[in-house]
């Protein structure tokens, strides 16, 4: 029987092949995978909403311009009025986090978002929109279909990293260079 590796905190990086055109040129988190299936959050796709309207819309009060101009995130096609706020672990602990990493942490809380706003929050973090799912063995099929490439997942790509560059340097990351990727594929 195969071994089945888990992603949990990798990126998947979206092969040039792939067709769906929601997903083309993504770099999505890998939040949890298991035998029950995966969750992950796409990471470089912003939308025309600003933090300051999800602000508005939770009536919370953010008197920092910068922080209320921040672009927000289409993080997947379910679920999309749920937020999600990556973030760097701080000593703060909000009611509804996930230490990924040493280095990445992820909460869907209110608290996190009204700490944000008062200027209390953790010092970088990216907010998103929505998740993308797969059932159980569903990601394991499209990684044997070669639709997507994997890597650890690194800070500095998530919070230093410009939107437009993520996909680029994600892939840099396994020391390939993205202009040599094939948009043909196929099975060694």
């Amino acid at each position: 029987m195969e071994k089945i590796t888990y992603l949990h905190n990798h990126f998947l990086i979206a092969m040039p092949t792939l067709e769906d055109h929601g997903f083309q040129h993504t770099v999505i988190h890998i939040c949890e995978h298991n035998e029950y299936g995966a969750i992950g959050i796409v990471i470089n796709r912003p939308i025309s909403m600003l933090l300051g309207e999800i602000f508005q819309q939770m009536k919370l009060n953010c008197p920092d311009i910068a922080i209320n101009q921040l672009p927000v995130l289409a993080g997947g096609p379910i679920d999309q009025e749920r937020g999600f706020v990556f973030h760097k672990p701080t000593e703060h602990k909000w009611r509804s986090a996930i230490k990924l990493s040493r280095e990445i942490a992820i909460a869907t809380s209110k608290d996190i978002l009204e700490a944000i706003a008062a200027g209390e929050g953790p010092p970088q973090f990216i907010i998103s929109l929505g998740y993308a799912g797969w059932a159980p063995g569903q990601l394991e099929n499209e990684l044997k279909e070669n639709a997507w490439l994997t890597v650890p997942a690194d800070k500095h790509i998530l919070f230093d990293t410009p939107f437009e560059e993520r996909w680029f340097e994600s892939i840099a990351l396994l020391g390939i260079n993205p202009n040599h990727l094939s948009s043909i594929s196929g099975h060694a």
